[in-house]
């Protein structure tokens, strides 16, 4: 069994409308919906309330409440963003994949970003919506007959399972396009134009070749490789590009629009790169661990398919401790942060860590 030597420095790889004009005031008055949903899934190690950090431990932060809040957020406005329009099929397939469910972790972390450095939910809005248009528009894609192939998506059949592989397709084109709309139109007014333009940079090459699009061509050609001749650096490699580089992308957007500094910007680089991978580490532990039912997607598939994973190249043990080792490395990127306003992201680091889904 393989050991982990993974150092900072080796972890840390560079690589680098007019129906939206009342968008963002019509939300507060949608029904809230999603609460119970949302709740349900929320079965972290360890509880939903953790000690704040600093001196002040007569109080807890409810984690639980905070996501269900901005899961609600989201939800409402990704709903708005996505009116039925015809054509009504490619419409209804790109509802059906968006509004899944889900426990909105990437456009979550890009709020609790933006909130770290000084801004507010309302600034951050359109890039965690733009976030989670292109992670769903690339899980649909994973999910297809030449991709991964799967039945099960969020406890519901896949979208080409659905509505056919040519518009599962098209709904995952849809989807890119319609987040870098979004951001952008959304955003007019609330967040200075260059720090738009940054963001919309930052996104683009957090899902193209230097990033997602990069992870997935290279873990689609891992398949049935020999876990000894692969090695752990190429399993880091897939990951940091397919799963960290979008949660990456999604904190760094959230400083940006935040106003938050270079620094800054950096330091939640470093903190997103980590969650990253340990999202992605606790999701393989998870696929031998958990049954189908438990996850809400084919339990066993990245065996039965020869996939390149963490427990089948250093083991089930050594995966648990690189996912603690992950979590507490996160942690310390947000040290010197304002307690109160880093607690949703400390928080988070220990959800994903303690996940069962």
């Amino acid at each position: 069994m393989a050991a982990v030597h993974l150092s900072s420095s080796s972890l840390f790889i560079q690589f680098k409308g007019r129906r939206y004009n009342n968008s963002i005031s019509s939300i507060k008055s949608l029904p809230r919906r999603t609460g119970l949903s949302i709740s349900s899934a929320l079965t972290s190690r360890g509880g939903d309330m953790i000690p704040p950090q600093g001196n002040d431990h007569n109080s807890t932060f409810d984690f639980k409440s905070y996501m269900i809040r901005k899961a609600e957020s989201v939800n409402a406005a990704l709903d708005v963003s996505v009116p039925l329009l015809k054509p009504l099929t490619i419409q209804e397939a790109v509802r059906y994949s968006l509004l899944a469910g889900g426990k909105r972790v990437r456009p979550l972390l890009c709020i609790a970003s933006c909130e770290l450095v000084g801004g507010d939910e309302a600034t951050a809005m359109s890039a965690a919506c733009a976030v989670e248009m292109i992670h769903t528009s690339s899980l649909i894609h994973d999910d297809l007959p030449c991709m991964d192939n799967a039945d099960l998506r969020r406890g519901k059949p896949t979208n080409h399972k659905v509505f056919g592989e040519d518009m599962a397709i098209l709904a995952g084109d849809a989807l890119l396009a319609l987040a870098f709309e979004h951001m952008t139109v959304v955003s007019n007014g609330l967040v200075a134009s260059d720090r738009t333009v940054r963001a919309v940079i930052e996104l683009a090459k957090a899902i193209g070749t230097k990033g997602l699009v990069a992870g997935q061509v290279v873990d689609l050609r891992s398949e049935g490789i020999n876990p000894e001749d692969a090695g752990l650096e190429r399993l880091e490699f897939i990951h940091l590009h397919k799963t960290a580089a979008l949660l990456e992308a999604a904190a760094v957007l959230g400083v940006i629009m935040g106003g938050g500094t270079d620094e800054e910007i950096e330091r939640l680089r470093k903190y997103a790169r980590c969650i990253g991978l340990l999202f992605q580490v606790v999701d393989d532990i998870l696929d031998v661990t958990k049954s189908t039912e438990e996850l809400g997607k084919s339990a066993g598939r990245d065996v039965m398919v020869g996939k390149l994973t963490y427990p089948r190249l250093i083991g089930l043990e050594k995966s648990r401790e690189l996912a603690e080792k992950l979590s507490r490395e996160a942690e310390e990127q947000l040290l010197g942060f304002d307690p109160s306003k880093a607690a949703p992201l400390v928080a988070l680091a220990n959800y994903i860590a303690g996940r069962h889904n």
